[in-house]
């Protein structure tokens, strides 16, 4: 009888507490692919650029202003992005921005005004991206996990890495032998062919199939007692969307992604034309580009993981900062365009400064937990849109009047400090403690 217990199967409840585990890092895998092509086919525009100046002749800050204006209705987009994911999920609208913007590049193929591009590539693809990268996954992903909350959205956001030294270089190839009408055209094959069928996988959280985020660590946390609630009258707030914007630590939210976004867009879309400008080849621009993504994954997955363990605040700031020291090697690069300083330039932005996504979602959702997360983040998100729709259109235009990128390389560089002082006056790390810092909270905080 004995050895026949002994060799019993594991308990159906045993299988329950490891099966989330493995569902929430199918999610992660999920979403890496998806971040992979997604965020890459809008980085594209980079690669775009140049060629559609040549071929049309058009001015650069009406040329750039697709860009911008994808983003600016992506913008009008977010809230409501947010809204339906806590109502219906996210797979409905993951799907649909999948179509959308696969559709919009392949439309973009058949251009020949600046409204069609504005429709297509900007219009099509900023709105459907907006649907099934960042925003979305920022929302759903952190509720599968609760101890490993950074490392996990940091593994899933360093597709976009891994994608990058992938993608780009082979758009690059198709737009030097055929064109970047070529190179839309199969870009919108591949949103549509693989990224379509993989996120029927998708579920919103782990209640609605029957389990619990973070498998076993949860349920140790849970039967332990212990809590990384800092602030119980705060955490005990039922946080609606109205709730909220009456809060000075939404609006701080909002400065804080409005300016890390500016400064980021700003650079990404105007760094290859730059680059080239100031004596780099079109291939080592391109490929600079890429490996800004590339050298972003250890990055991303080490300071990921270290926000676990001492803070959110702390990687928000050494983001920001790794875009300043970005900003202050381009503008050096002018007067020395070296490929010290390039490859300096690329690991300040890519390793440092894309950390940012891995606590982008972590932030919002650790000041504001509860079931209306997703329509608060949408509208967080919304000036974060903004800031990334400003970017390339003030610095396309500023280069207009000018003749130069700098001022707005300086004006990045305010904004990045002004973004990193936001966030800690924020202060997720007043409202719950990361996993690192759980043993730090005084006992009586958790319990009052």
């Amino acid at each position: 009888m004995s050895e026949n217990t002994s060799a019993a199967p594991a308990s159906p409840a045993h299988r329950r507490s490891r099966l989330p585990f493995f569902y929430g890092w199918l999610l992660v895998g999920v979403s890496f692919v998806t971040m992979a092509v997604g965020v890459n086919a809008r980085t594209a525009f980079s690669l775009l650029y140049p060629p559609i100046l040549k071929d049309f002749g058009w001015d650069r800050g009406l040329t750039a202003g697709i860009f911008s204006f994808g983003f600016l209705l992506s913008a009008l987009v977010t809230p409501f992005v947010g809204r339906l994911i806590d109502r219906r999920g996210p797979r409905l609208i993951v799907e649909a921005g999948i179509a959308t913007m696969g559709a919009g590049l392949l439309l973009a193929t058949l251009a020949r005004e600046p409204w069609q591009l504005y429709l297509t590539l900007g219009a099509m693809c900023g709105a459907g991206v907006n649907c099934f990268t960042y925003t979305t996954q920022s929302i759903y992903l952190p509720h599968w996990f609760v101890r490993r909350r950074g490392l996990a959205i940091s593994i899933a956001f360093s597709g976009v890495g891994v994608g990058s030294i992938i993608i780009l270089p082979w758009l690059q190839y198709l737009i030097g032998s055929g064109g970047w009408r070529s190179g839309c055209w199969m870009l919108g094959i591949l949103v549509l062919v693989l990224l379509g069928p993989l996120n029927l996988l998708l579920r919103h959280r782990p209640e609605d199939i029957g389990l619990e985020p973070d498998g076993e660590h949860a349920a140790r946390a849970a039967s332990s007692g212990r809590s990384n609630i800092v602030d119980p009258a705060w955490a005990a707030v039922d946080w609606t969307l109205g709730r909220a914007v009456k809060t000075r630590r939404f609006w701080w939210l909002a400065l804080g992604y409005f300016g890390s976004l500016f400064a980021w867009y700003a650079v990404q879309v105007h760094q290859t034309k730059y680059l080239t400008e100031i004596g780099f080849s079109a291939t080592d621009a391109a490929w600079a580009l890429g490996l800004v993504s590339l050298v972003a994954v250890p990055g991303q997955i080490a300071l990921g993981h270290l926000s676990d363990r001492i803070g959110r605040e702390w990687i928000w700031a050494i983001a920001n900062g790794g875009f300043v020291l970005c900003c202050l090697a381009l503008i050096a690069l002018q007067a020395h365009p070296t490929m010290a300083l390039l490859w300096a330039m690329v690991v300040a932005q890519g390793t440092l400064g894309y950390a940012l996504t891995s606590v982008m979602g972590p932030i919002p959702a650790e000041i504001f937990a509860g079931k209306h997360q997703g329509s608060i983040f949408g509208v967080v998100m919304l000036s974060g849109i903004v800031g990334g729709a400003a970017g390339p259109w003030v610095a396309g235009t500023l280069h207009d009047l000018v003749g130069s990128y700098a001022p707005t390389f300086w004006m990045c560089i305010g904004l990045n400090a002004v973004s990193a002082a936001a966030i800690w006056r924020a202060a997720p790390r007043k409202v719950r403690a990361v996993a690192g810092r759980i043993h730090l909270i005084p006992a009586h905080s958790s319990s009052s």
